[in-house]
């Protein structure tokens, strides 16, 4: 399956919330109209099915953290292979992806914008140059903004408007040198996401 190159609002009304594909400094605008399935007249229909409700929880992580669908069921595997909760450790491979953390730290005002920044070799790890947007970062990795890519005005201007979207407590961000580094992994009480992530779970479970 290709990856989506559609309107973004038709996502997030798909799934029936904002799922941060736009940046912040562009809000969600009141004509995408989230209360509405794209394809259907007037409102959403009633009572989903229990595959119906697994799935679109499935989909909107997916969708969140633009995975496509082959390396969404890889994470899921990786994620049941850990000690722990499955749903728990299937967010925190996704959170730990480093276009997610460059996101998180400000630099991009979406994880799609991340996702481009890092493939055209704007930062670094620890040093060395990394354009893989699904690597995995790890606790006390420090990611950098290149020094030739310090003036660039996309990761200035996400910078200047981070601060309406908050810095999470896991990540530590120094905006003089345009640097961060991961001081923890998320719980799963971090992550304010509206996500039922036991769904996806029993989708994979069955």
């Amino acid at each position: 399956m290709a990856r989506y190159l559609g309107p973004k609002c038709k996502l997030s009304r798909r799934e029936g919330t904002d799922l941060f594909l736009k940046s912040r400094a562009r809000p969600l605008e009141s004509k995408c109209q989230i209360d509405k399935i794209p394809g259907l007249q007037g409102t959403r229909p009633g009572r989903l099915s229990d595959y119906a409700l697994q799935l679109r929880e499935k989909q909107k992580l997916r969708r969140i953290y633009c995975v496509l669908e082959k390396q969404f069921r890889k994470y899921y595997q990786e994620a049941a292979r850990r000690k722990g909760a499955t749903g728990e450790n299937l967010l925190q491979i996704l959170e730990c992806r480093l276009d997610n953390i460059v996101y998180r730290m400000g630099f991009s005002s979406s994880r799609k914008q991340a996702r481009q920044l890092v493939r055209q070799n704007h930062f670094t790890v620890n040093g060395k140059k990394v354009n893989i947007p699904s690597f995995q970062v790890s606790t006390g990795d420090v990611i950098e903004v290149k020094e030739k890519s310090k003036k660039l005005k996309v990761v200035l201007d996400s910078l200047e408007t981070v601060v309406r979207r908050g810095i999470p407590a896991w990540v530590d961000l120094d905006k003089d040198k345009l640097c961060g580094t991961l001081t923890a992994i998320p719980n799963r009480e971090d992550l304010t996401m509206p996500m039922q992530e036991q769904l996806i779970v029993e989708l994979y479970s069955k």
